[in-house]
């Protein structure tokens, strides 16, 4: 079987499937299966071309490692065919133990667990049936390989998921906002000390690259109606596993009812193999199907929520510097009471509740972003930097936000 073969990309062309290991890993069902995972969740509510998946950007950032690597070749740094193989079998399985709607129902369908420790657990698995071939690629994915600048390639605050994602997400959403020279960035990267830096005439380059991010989050991915839409999912498989722990027969895919039926803790899903390949096997489409024919549910609550998901009737969301006043939160609760004949507690668990959120575009304690200077002395690009506005992005903002349906306004 010929193995090597050309993806068309949208956002960079062509791109080559480099060895035949990544070409088989590509075509397994852990990996195929983020075809039908939409990178950016509930986005297509706000911005309709939002549809790419979690394949897209895997393959994306794959090919940007591709180019990183050449980069630090040429300027001397000793990568062998080994490691390169190694890490961009980390870079293209990254992703591969997100859930359904990527972000939109983390820590929802299993409790305490990131998708980054189901991602490492995948990887054992695939290890396993690849007879060892990923041992690399897991110590660097772990960050245990002793050459730590090949981990910082593929999670650090610079690294080619974020340099991917950016412009990913800004093609298929039209915000012109989130577009980075990724390209720029990359021909500036370099090594130092074993440690991700990049050189000091690539320094406005990364300016722009945090200012986009930190647009892009609250453009897109903190946008007030994509919240919305991400607060009525997770309310809705919340409502759904509360029935059937009440006796109540739903519909669902055995997989998704696998998590709907049982509350798996932490250690039972690291220790029981079945939890895992149950959940390699759930997508966007068990969730989407089980919504459809919960809209007609007798529950009013999940009937109400799913009806709303699926025509776009979403929460209203208000989204403040301080705490929602208490009185108009109580007012909107007693109206729901009335309005749709449910418990109190119904009420302030499905159609008025309040939430927060947080966006920082740099975080100077998680793995800094260092700048290269001509006289070789490495510098935080907080410090290396005169635009004043990067010390404005190095805090987290904080926002209050107060979801309630908006009918109730009117009732």
């Amino acid at each position: 079987m010929n193995k090597k073969k050309i993806i068309n990309d949208p956002v960079y062309g062509f791109i080559s499937i480099p060895t035949e290991l990544i070409f088989d890993l590509i075509s397994h069902p852990y990996f195929q299966r983020l075809r039908y995972i939409k990178q950016l969740g509930m986005t297509h509510l706000v911005y309709p071309g939002a549809l790419h998946t979690r394949f897209h950007h895997a393959l994306g950032a794959m090919y940007l490692m591709d180019t990183a690597l050449e980069t630090l070749r040429s300027k001397g740094h000793q990568i062998s065919a080994e490691e390169e193989e190694a890490v961009t079998i980390a870079i293209l399985l990254h992703d591969i133990g997100h859930g359904p709607f990527s972000h939109a129902l983390e820590n929802t369908i299993i409790d305490g667990i990131a998708h980054e420790d189901i991602s490492s657990m995948l990887m054992n698995k695939l290890n396993a049936r690849f007879e060892g071939k990923l041992t690399m690629a897991i110590d660097i994915f772990n960050d245990t390989y002793p050459r730590k600048f090949l981990h910082q390639l593929v999670s650090s605050q610079l690294d080619m998921d974020r340099l991917d994602y950016l412009n990913r997400d800004s093609f298929f959403t039209g915000v012109s906002e989130g577009v980075i020279s990724s390209e720029r960035i990359i021909k500036m990267l370099n090594v130092k000390n074993d440690h991700v830096v990049v050189d000091e005439k690539g320094i406005y380059s990364i300016e722009k690259f945090l200012i986009a991010r930190r647009l892009m989050y609250w453009q897109v991915y903190l946008h007030k109606t994509v919240i919305a839409g991400e607060e009525v999912l997770t309310k809705i498989f919340r409502r759904g596993r509360e029935l059937i722990s009440q006796g109540e027969n739903l519909f669902a895919t055995p997989a998704l009812m696998h998590f709907l039926k049982n509350r798996i803790s932490l250690d039972a899903f690291m220790n029981e193999d079945r939890h895992l390949e149950t959940f390699a096997c759930l997508d966007d489409t068990d969730i989407m199907a089980s919504v459809k024919v919960w809209a007609y549910h007798p529950d009013l609550v999940l009937s109400q929520l799913c009806k709303n998901l699926v025509q776009r009737n979403l929460f209203r969301v208000e989204i403040t510097n301080d705490c929602p006043d208490e009185a108009f939160v109580e007012q909107l609760r007693q109206k729901a009471v009335q309005k749709y004949g449910i418990s109190y507690e119904d009420a302030a668990a499905y159609f008025v509740f309040t939430t927060s959120i947080r966006n920082n575009a740099y975080n100077q304690n998680d793995g800094n972003i260092c700048i290269l200077m001509k006289n070789g002395q490495v510098k935080d690009i907080a410090e290396a930097s005169d635009n004043s506005n990067l010390v404005a992005l190095a805090k987290t903002v904080k926002k209050y936000i107060l979801c309630y349906n908006k009918e109730l306004l009117n009732s």
